[in-house]
């Protein structure tokens, strides 16, 4: 299988010289679910896991492998299995914030060219939700192309396309329809031979549908929206890379119904640009924006000159960063004040005995 029709490339094969002294093989990771891959490699698709190197000397779950990853690997073509030793440097990375109250990153994928951010025209237009995204994607240092999906249960979608052009920023928005195929071809016309695009959005956002019209075949499974409250059911459930007819790769992923940031803050200025250009020119440079004398954001707001709904999602994204690295940074203080206390408790012990 000749791993050029995946992305690989010469600046992957420098990178891979060592690995190949050593008799390994490179593979791009087509599908990871919990410590079970699927590779693609000289030899074909393999089955693969983890070395026990690789899994013990990982100091979180984001040094692993991810869907869209190249690993460096020992293969046994004829089991049609794989060890997995290394991971290959990635040129960017798609992270976010697990979801629930862990603070702890979660790679959605690897190596992405391209960010295709999935927002459904069946319902009214969620701006700041698609602001995260946007934010994501521009953390990571991945062009962001906002797709509107589902044109075809639009009665009029110019409503929606217009307020996605009003957060897009630098960003492209297109309109399609996997039905009709309204919008297909430039969508596809940007995902050139050996790029590599991530398709995220939220459930029921017709991702899957959309990656089977790409595909030409129906190869991921689609579910009906619910009517009552138009909440979508995740029909795919877990992440994957295709390779497209066109020669371009496509990473699908499950839908995700919260997005908190990692590391976001420059994803947050580049996408409230307008917003964080004013903050710049505050009288006080430690401004909250929260009535403070001479605050330029405050005084942009009630002019009228900025949003006052994009002025709100700043700040609590804003705020969300900084509660995560305060957090973040507490922690091994934290963890020595417990440590210490564990120690003089001990050595108190023997005293309260005599």
């Amino acid at each position: 299988m000749p791993l050029t029709r995946f992305g690989w490339d010469p600046d992957f094969e420098a990178l891979f010289e060592n690995h190949a002294r050593e008799g390994l093989v490179p593979g791009r990771v087509l599908t990871a679910t919990r410590e079970s891959y699927r590779l693609a490699t000289p030899f074909g698709e393999l089955a693969a896991e983890l070395s026990g190197r690789l899994r013990f000397a990982a100091g979180s779950s984001a040094e692993l492998p991810a869907v869209g990853d190249w690993v460096a690997a020992r293969a046994f073509p004829g089991d049609g299995l794989a060890v997995v030793d290394a991971v290959l440097p990635r040129r960017t990375a798609l992270v976010r914030r697990a979801a629930g109250r862990r603070d702890e990153a979660q790679l959605l994928a690897a190596n992405v060219d391209l960010l295709l951010v999935a927002s459904p025209l069946d319902g009214d237009l969620r701006a700041r939700r698609l602001e995260r995204f946007l934010a994501l994607a521009r953390e990571a240092g991945v062009p962001p192309v906002v797709v509107l999906t589902k044109a075809d249960l639009a009665a009029d979608p110019s409503a929606s396309l217009a307020g996605a052009l009003e957060v897009a920023g630098d960003a492209a928005v297109l309109v399609v329809s996997a039905v009709t195929g309204d919008g297909l071809e430039e969508l596809a016309a940007l995902l050139a031979p050996g790029r590599t695009a991530a398709l995220l959005g939220p459930s029921g956002a017709g991702k899957s549908t959309l990656v089977n019209a790409l595909l030409g075949a129906t190869r991921q499974a689609t579910r009906e929206v619910r009517e009552a409250d138009l909440r979508g059911r995740h029909a795919t459930t877990h992440r994957e890379l295709f390779a497209l007819p066109s020669g371009a790769l496509l990473v699908d992923t499950p839908g995700l119904r919260e997005l908190a940031l990692w590391d976001g803050a420059d994803g947050i200025a580049a996408t409230y640009d307008e917003v964080s250009t004013l903050a710049s020119t505050c009288r006080f440079r430690d401004c909250r924006h929260e009535g403070e004398p001479g605050c330029a954001v405050l005084e942009a707001a009630e002019a009228g000159v900025v949003d006052r709904d994009r002025v709100a999602a700043w700040e609590k994204l804003r705020r969300e960063e900084e509660a995560l690295e305060m957090r973040r940074s507490l922690g091994p203080a934290r963890a020595e004040r417990l440590r210490w206390k564990r120690i003089m408790g001990g050595a108190k012990g023997p005293e309260k005995m005599r």
